[in-house]
Parts: C-alpha cells; sequence; structure tokens
C-alpha cells in the first residue's frame, strides 16, 4: 500500500482594496525578474494595509517601506510599499505593527499616505513576495482584476 503524502498549501490574501497585477508588469527589474522570490502586486485603492498570511513580523525596516514576516507554514513574505520608495525615508508610511508581534489576516499592519506617494511621483504598488522559494514549489493566482483586503489572490504549494 502507497502513502501519499498530504501536500500543504498557504493562501495569500490581498493586503489591500486594489487591482492585482502580475508580479512580471512591475516597474522594477528586482521584483519583475523574481530576483528576490516570486509572488504578485496590488494597486492600492487604500491607505490601509493588512497582513497578506497569518504569521509573526520579523523585521520591519528603518525606511518603513517595507516589513518581512514569516507565515504559519514557514513562508517568508516580504511586503514592499511602492517603488523606489525607499528615498522617502519613512515619509508617507505609518507602521502599525511591531518585530515579532503575532498577526493575523485581519491585522492592519500599514498606512501608506497615496498622496504622499504621487506628490514624489512614486508608484504605489504593494507588493507580496515570498522569499525563501526553497520553501514552496509554486504560486499560482487566483485572482485578477479588483480585489478587497483579505480576498485569496495566490495559492502556493509548500515543499
Amino acid at each position: 500500500m502507497f502513502f501519499s503524502k498530504k501536500s500543504k498549501s498557504l493562501q495569500i490574501m490581498s493586503p489591500v482594496d486594489g487591482i492585482v497585477e502580475a508580479i512580471e508588469t512591475v516597474n522594477d527589474p528586482v521584483f519583475s525578474q523574481k530576483m528576490i522570490g516570486d509572488g504578485f502586486a496590488i494597486f492600492p485603492e487604500s491607505q490601509e494595509i493588512y497582513a497578506p498570511v497569518n504569521g509573526v513580523i520579523t523585521n520591519i525596516f528603518p525606511t518603513k517601506h517595507a516589513l518581512g514576516m514569516v507565515s504559519e507554514t514557514g513562508v517568508e513574505v516580504l511586503l514592499h510599499f511602492g517603488i523606489d520608495t525607499v528615498e522617502l525615508k519613512g515619509e508617507p508610511f505609518e507602521i502599525l505593527v511591531t518585530e515579532n508581534q503575532t498577526v493575523t489576516a485581519d491585522t492592519k499592519i500599514a498606512l501608506i499616505d497615496l498622496e504622499k506617494i504621487a506628490e514624489f511621483d512614486k508608484e504605489p504598488d504593494i507588493l507580496v513576495i515570498l522569499t525563501n522559494q526553497d520553501q514552496y514549489s509554486s504560486i499560482e493566482l487566483v485572482a485578477s482584476n479588483k480585489v478587497a483586503h483579505q480576498d485569496t489572490v495566490a495559492k502556493v504549494s509548500i515543499k
């Protein structure tokens, strides 16, 4: 008798109300060429950012333009707020969580000032990148067009 290993999966929720974008279309080669990992982007229509998975906040960048977290399944998730926004030195961002804080997909983790990002002529895309590629075998986008935060955007097969 053969036993099959039950495959584990992880659902990634939209961290913000907005429009789903394939990672390949993002206007930054580091992300579009998946140099850091695979994922997706959301063009935000809201200033409220939520955790895309249940997990723990592991890193908050000093410039507040990004934060890292680890899901309950061990997948590392990088949330990056905007394109080239590190240059803004945290000005348009308010982080609402702390490192080592446990969060769920309904935890509001940040606020972004979309008008301020536009004033600096930066793109506001919210990027969700899975960085430890050795932990998952595939990521499949299951949503397109308009989504609300907490809508499932991607399903990840865990190794």
